[in-house]
């Protein structure tokens, strides 16, 4: 049973590697939501994610002979750093095994703490299943990302920082894919504030605890699909499923859509890198009815990759209509597209890209296909340049949805 004293006793071992993570007012989710947002970000934490103080802490609670075995682990990739980045304070080998769609900065990182990596399956939960198999016949000392009290008790600690600051806060969203950073936050606010709401967020692809939750016991998902690879798990931790059954208020799940939006708007409005797993609490602080009420939102990680930060943000700008891909046709003769580019010009759209297809139809005099990429202001603007286009005689349609 996971008591006060406990939590205690792990902030005072966390506190020799975390770095401070003060909360931050966010003006614009508050005026969006009509509450008191907060984030708590995590993302800026020395290994990129809250996944240190776990893992830190349940190092430090094993013995000497248990450390010199060697270490190993599964992980999505930020349980992989904070194992990783202990094993080397303690002086001992530690062996990740991550799941082959690891982002690669994550992968990186970690074999840059002197860590051995092996990429083997889909989702963690395969990867989980072989390094289990590796620590049997290599007599490693396995340590859990999630199903484990002593980890979650440190991952917990974010929550003792969270009500020091803001000893008034109402609501705290945490972000879930295996439970033990949940189990820690849900277990310590009740501890000492049983009226503070703790609401868990998953991926609607993945959302493991949410289906648990519902049937009273531990259920595992055929498929954990999901942008947000940090908490792609299919099954939950069944040795802290008893803690989360009676302290998780809720749980909301958010689509990978809005986790594009969220990514948007973190960025703008913040500043901050943080990667989709993360983002969890951000967008589901929108679907949380807490007007007037102190809300924080824990931003879990922010190991995000360049080659998926491009694809968000591409795939952001054209769900928000800020991007979009048209063809028009015309008559194949000079000057044509001149006018084209003057009509859109005139309504200050902004062409990122042509395309010209001399072959869509077998009389060139009659009409040539031109599909122009363009930029705009968002919706309404969108709107203004198809009309513009229309009006010119080009009979526009939207032909894709990427670039």
């Amino acid at each position: 049973m996971l008591e006060k004293k406990d939590f205690d006793e792990a902030c005072s071992v966390v506190d020799k590697v975390r770095l401070e993570t003060k909360l931050i007012y966010s003006e614009f989710m508050s005026e969006k939501t009509g509450a008191n947002v907060y984030l708590k970000p995590e993302n800026m934490q020395f290994t990129g994610a809250y996944k240190l103080r776990g893992a830190y802490y349940k190092i430090s609670t094993l013995t000497e002979e248990e450390r010199n075995r060697g270490l190993i682990t599964a992980s999505a990739g930020n349980h992989a750093q904070g194992v990783a980045y202990a094993a080397k304070k303690y002086g001992v080998k530690a062996t990740i095994v991550m799941p082959t769609t690891t982002p690669l900065i994550k992968v990186n990182r970690t074999k840059s703490y002197g860590a051995e990596v092996v990429l083997v399956g889909d989702v963690y939960d395969e990867a989980c299943e072989y390094a289990l198999k590796l620590a049997k016949e290599k007599g490693l000392t396995f340590i859990h990302p999630f199903d484990d009290l002593a980890v979650a008790t440190g991952q917990g600690t974010v929550a003792m920082e969270i009500i020091k600051e803001l000893p008034l806060v109402d609501y705290i969203l945490v972000p879930i894919g295996g439970g033990g950073l949940a189990t820690g936050v849900s277990t310590l606010a009740k501890l000492i504030n049983p009226k503070i709401k703790v609401i868990g967020v998953e991926p609607t692809g993945a959302a493991c605890m949410k289906a648990s939750l519902e049937k009273g016991e531990v259920v595992t998902l055929p498929t954990a699909n999901t942008i947000a690879d940090g908490t792609a798990v299919k099954t939950p931790g069944k040795n802290i499923f008893p803690y989360l059954k009676k302290n998780i208020d809720d749980i909301i799940t958010v689509d990978d859509d809005e986790l594009i939006g969220a990514f948007l708007d973190m960025v703008e409005n913040h500043k901050m890198i943080v990667e989709n797993s993360g983002l969890l609490t951000f967008a589901a602080a929108t679907k949380l009815n807490a007007k007037g009420k102190n809300v924080v939102c824990i931003l879990s990680g922010g190991n995000m990759d360049v080659i998926t930060m491009s694809s968000v943000v591409q795939q952001g700008l054209i769900f928000r209509d800020r991007i979009f891909t048209v063809s028009v046709l015309l008559p194949d003769k000079p000057g044509q597209l001149a006018e084209v580019s003057k009509t859109i010009a005139e309504v200050q759209g902004n062409v990122i890209k042509l395309e010209h297809n001399q072959f869509v139809s077998t009389n060139r005099n009659e009409a040539v296909e031109l599909r122009i990429t363009l930029e705009a202001f968002g919706k309404e603007h969108k709107g203004q340049i198809m009309e513009a286009l229309d009006k010119g005689g080009y009979k526009p349609k939207i032909v894709r949805t990427s670039l």
